[in-house]
């Protein structure tokens, strides 16, 4: 699909959608609870139904309602596992990343000899260390670093090692996965934990699902950062309805829209007090310049003189993107450092956000593993890829914003990975955007 752009400013006020990341962690906590929850979470995309599939081949059952899914959980036991009916299932993950960290060691904890599959891009992305793990925890893994990826036998409880400056995924993955094991869990992270808000927001809703997770910081013996996270065994307790959060992350493209155009944008649902770490966003356009106001229910940016910045994306690597096109109009330099988690997303996050803003004349190179950006007060416009990733898709529509010509987005698709309605809610503030069939 092509997306073209006629550039005008957006103003006004959108919904925000539910969240991804919340939604992937509720969605499998209450599939292995011990009884029925509804989930209150009234947007899908993608990437939450790849979960949905993966989590309904393993027998859960997960029916639409008004509003959200009444989830029924897969049939286990702490001792025994997955019913042995339903072993040998396959596991599409689709493009979802999430989906495959999240659910590989859920199966192997479940030992539900199950097969995953999904779209070539993912099979690419690196999974050990956390491969490594489950195997000395007694699994099979088999197909490593492509599809199919088949995974057996049932994963001990114990103790797991991973470097800080891995995917938070891992951790995540291994945080859900704890509550099935037969024994006590220590997940111990070495260095500096590489997006803790999301490890934070896991925690959160396993604790939503009566599941304590004590936590410990320290050091090794030579002086490196040391987190432990201790699962005691127990098992999921469905809390009998609970409600996904309004995005964030999704949200800031709206937010950046506001910074760059003329008039205010404000997204309705989102919370202030939310443990999402990309709530950062308000604070973020703050130092650039915008100005913000948050309350119970909504954020609002309007814009000001903007001018470059020095920002650590250490723990919010997903604003990146936009961030980037903001800075791109923004007076003076803006250096973003701690990337480099970027190079191994849907795309090469730290290369495409340089081509594809350089393709819309932004002055922007990459510098190690962070962005150097110089800004000027208007973009040319032009022809930009998604590369088949939803975030630099919607970031070259928010640049739009402030470009003198028409911005065209080949494989404008993307965007239904994590926002399906993304184009629709651009109308909405007032974007003038036409799609087409390529």
């Amino acid at each position: 699909m092509l997306a073209r752009i006629n550039p005008k400013p957006l103003s006004g006020t959108v919904p925000a959608i539910a969240s991804k990341s919340m939604a992937h962690r509720i969605i499998i906590a209450a599939a292995l609870a011990n009884g029925v929850t509804r989930v209150a979470c009234d947007t899908t995309c993608a990437d939450i139904d790849a979960t949905i599939r993966c989590l309904t081949a393993l027998g859960a059952r997960i029916t639409l309602i008004e509003g959200g899914y009444e989830i029924h959980p897969a049939p286990k036991s702490l001792e025994h596992g997955l019913l042995r009916a339903l072993a040998g299932a396959t596991l599409d993950c689709g493009e979802s990343g999430s989906t495959l960290r999240f659910m590989l060691p859920v199966a192997c904890a479940l030992g539900a000899d199950a097969t995953f599959v999904g779209a070539a891009r993912l099979g690419e992305r690196p999974i050990a260390p956390l491969s490594d793990e489950l195997i000395a925890a007694g699994c099979t893994l088999e197909g490593v670093g492509g599809f199919p990826l088949r995974a057996s036998g049932r994963m001990r409880a114990g103790r797991f090692e991973l470097p800080g400056n891995v995917s938070s995924q891992y951790i995540s993955g291994l945080l859900l996965a704890a509550p099935l094991l037969d024994g006590d869990t220590e997940i111990a992270v070495t260095g500096t934990l590489e997006s803790r808000p999301y490890v934070d927001l896991t925690i959160d809703v396993l604790a939503s699902f009566g599941v304590t997770v004590d936590i410990e910081e320290g050091a090794t013996p030579g002086g490196i950062p040391l987190t432990v996270f201790r699962v005691p065994r127990q098992g999921y307790r469905t809390p009998g309805t609970i409600a996904v959060e309004g995005d964030w992350s999704n949200a800031a493209f709206w937010l950046c829209a506001g910074a760059l155009g003329r008039h205010s944008v404000t997204v309705r649902g989102v919370s202030p007090t939310s443990i999402q770490g990309d709530r950062a966003i308000s604070a973020a356009l703050m130092l650039f310049g915008a100005k913000g106001q948050r309350n119970a229910r909504t954020a609002t940016i309007r814009p000001d003189r903007l001018h470059g910045i020095e920002l650590d994306a250490h723990d919010i690597p997903d604003l990146v993107p936009v961030l980037s096109a903001v800075a791109a109009c923004a007076e003076g330099t803006t250096r973003f450092t701690g990337c480099a988690r970027l190079r191994i997303k849907e795309s090469d996050r730290l290369a495409t956000t340089a081509a594809e803003l350089a393709n819309l004349g932004a002055c922007v190179r990459v510098d190690g593993d962070g962005l150097l950006i110089e800004g000027r007060e208007r973009l040319s416009g032009g022809r930009v890829e998604s590369h088949n990733d939803h975030r630099i898709a919607m970031m070259a529509a928010i640049a739009a914003v402030r470009c003198e010509g028409p911005v065209e987005i080949a494989g404008a698709e993307a965007v239904n990975k994590s926002y399906p309605a993304f184009f629709d809610h651009y109308r909405l503030l007032g974007g003038d955007v036409e799609l087409f069939d390529e």
